[in-house]
């Protein structure tokens, strides 16, 4: 799976499968993310080098302008009961600061779409209020509330 695209004339864009070379540059955009704790080098690159495995449960993609690893996008993909099939949940999205508003979340968001439907995925699901706007945008609509309960300090 690849993908080219133009996000400007002098910007080549490529979405791409991640790659094990590609461990760095991920790690510095979940750096950026800035929710929850700060990222722990070891636990991301255990849980960095399961998301780069070839499997039908999830999919981890990269966005490259210039050749250079800007963006990622972390999909899950399980069977629910409710679904009558597969159902998706984006579950994380980061753009480099520098190279945000130039359409790489978006060629993201699109390539996911895709590989979804030529899975079977019934529904593909966005828990981000805070960039409600950016999905809404895409055709996303706001179905529900999301809760969260941290075990980390237990």
């Amino acid at each position: 799976m690849s993908t080219t695209a133009e996000t400007s004339p002098a910007s080549p864009t490529n979405v791409r499968l991640a790659s094990p070379a590609d461990r760095d540059a991920v790690f510095a955009l979940v750096e950026q993310l800035g929710i929850g704790e700060k990222p722990n080098r070891e636990s991301f690159a255990e849980a960095f080098a399961h998301g780069v495995e070839p499997s039908r449960d999830h999919l981890l993609l990269v966005a490259e302008l210039d050749g250079v690893v800007s963006a990622y996008a972390y999909t899950t993909i399980e069977r629910l009961l409710y679904t009558n099939g597969d159902s998706a949940q984006l579950q994380e999205l980061a753009v480099n600061t520098p190279a945000r508003d130039r359409g790489l979340g978006s060629l993201l968001v699109a390539a996911i779409e895709d590989e979804c439907r030529s899975r079977g995925v019934r529904q593909l699901t966005v828990a981000s209020s805070h960039a409600a706007r950016f999905y809404e945008r895409l055709d996303y609509r706001s179905t529900s509330d999301f809760l969260k309960k941290s075990f980390v300090n237990d």
